[in-house]
């Protein structure tokens, strides 16, 4: 970015504050204390739950799925067409400005917000809905408004909520979150409670992304969270149940320069195992990195990452995008060291366009797992990114 550049955006995003040079405050020192991406770090928790406000780029993402009920759906006999589908991703972009100003208006950081909901039994052209949020945010986590806090998960944008906190009558601590889509007519209230342990990514946490170290991230997972949930969609109220899937990243590098964009699944699988699986594309479509894990479902069970090697995903029916040309691969076949996999998508209209946000467009939906025999091996959700044009963001 030119100097030139860097002055203006100081002055859109930080309304006219004075470029007068200033200590750093205490939320410029957290940051520069915790930009570290290394493998040799170890996460402790709770404080890794909260936001690395020094790494470039961090995420909180929760998908999962929802039905009708008052008991546990059983995922292996759930007949899809009455399921519903959601998404609520927190992201938050170090800007690298303004990083010695005072002020609440300096804008050290930028927070994004997508919710989508996805209702296969909907009629045409309702079954697919999402909204965005966006502000800068000066770093302070004491903001009532607009905030993500270092010491847990506790993120605030535009009345958007997700938290990590035990619910009432409970030690054990689990995630709620609110989001109010007015936009597209739904408010989706979640609580969300884990009954595993986290699963950490690559090596104990350290993710590679890429050839080089530094094409790296810290990546935990909390897949089969049981979900209770509130929705209202057109002035009316259900109650559903369900699984949900919770991942959250951060890293100081979105993508190796000569990649376009990921392939990636997180899989509650129907045996109360977790299945993670991801190919990072160049743009003639082959494979610079792959990876994934899995975890069993039995209590106690190690997780087993699997080598670049041992990941392999081959597309079969596409679905073009009347909105944005992105051409998405909706059939998949999926070969990692625990098997062989079809996956299909279960509705074809699940892109998101946050051009008005993060800047990225993607797809990003529910789906169904199969095994080699045709039987449903687990439900979750998977993402497409950079095939409507490289992934960018804000």
């Amino acid at each position: 970015m030119s100097a030139r550049r860097q002055m203006l955006l100081a002055l859109l995003l930080g309304g006219g504050v004075a470029a007068a040079r200033a200590a750093p405050d205490q939320a410029v020192a957290a940051a520069e204390a915790d930009a570290s991406v290394q493998p040799e770090r170890r996460l402790v928790f709770p404080r890794d739950h909260g936001a690395h406000v020094g790494s470039a780029i961090e995420w909180w993402y929760v998908t999962g799925w929802l039905a009708a009920g008052a008991d546990p759906p059983d995922p292996a006999t759930l007949p899809t067409q009455g399921l519903t589908g959601f998404q609520i991703t927190f992201f938050r972009s170090r800007t690298g400005l303004a990083e010695a100003l005072p002020g609440r208006l300096a804008p050290r950081q930028l927070l994004f917000a997508h919710a989508a909901l996805t209702r296969l039994d909907a009629a045409p052209g309702r079954r697919h809905r999402h909204g965005q949020r966006m502000a800068r945010w000066n770093g302070d986590p004491a903001r009532p408004a607009v905030h993500a806090a270092s010491t847990d998960t506790d993120l605030a944008l535009a009345g958007w909520r997700l938290q990590r906190a035990p619910p009432a009558g409970s030690a054990e601590p689990g995630y709620s979150a609110l989001v109010q889509v007015s936009e597209a007519g739904f408010a989706l209230q979640l609580r969300l409670e884990p009954t595993q342990p986290i699963l950490l990514q690559g090596q104990a946490g350290f993710s590679r992304k890429g050839p080089a170290l530094a094409q790296s991230s810290h990546y935990l997972s909390q897949p089969q969270l049981q979900v209770w949930a509130e929705l209202t969609l057109d002035g009316r109220q259900q109650a559903l149940r369900g699984r949900a899937w919770l991942d959250h990243e951060w890293s100081n590098s979105l993508l190796a320069g000569d990649a376009v964009g990921w392939d990636w699944i997180g899989i509650n699988l129907v045996d109360g195992g977790a299945l993670t699986a991801f190919v990072l594309r160049r743009a003639d479509g082959s494979a610079l990195w792959a990876g994934g894990s899995h975890r069993a479902g039995t209590p106690g069970a190690a997780a087993r990452n699997f080598a670049p090697g041992e990941v392999s995903f081959s597309p079969g029916r596409v679905w073009t995008s009347p909105a944005t040309g992105g051409r998405y691969p909706l059939d998949w076949r999926i070969s990692t060291p625990v098997g062989r996999f079809e996956l299909a998508a279960l509705l074809d209209e699940q892109e998101l366009d946050s051009r008005a946000s993060s800047g990225a467009v993607y797809w990003e939906g529910l789906a169904e797992l199969r095994d080699s025999a045709g039987r449903r091996a687990g439900l979750g959700y998977l993402e497409m990114t950079g095939r409507a044009g490289p992934l960018r963001l804000a």
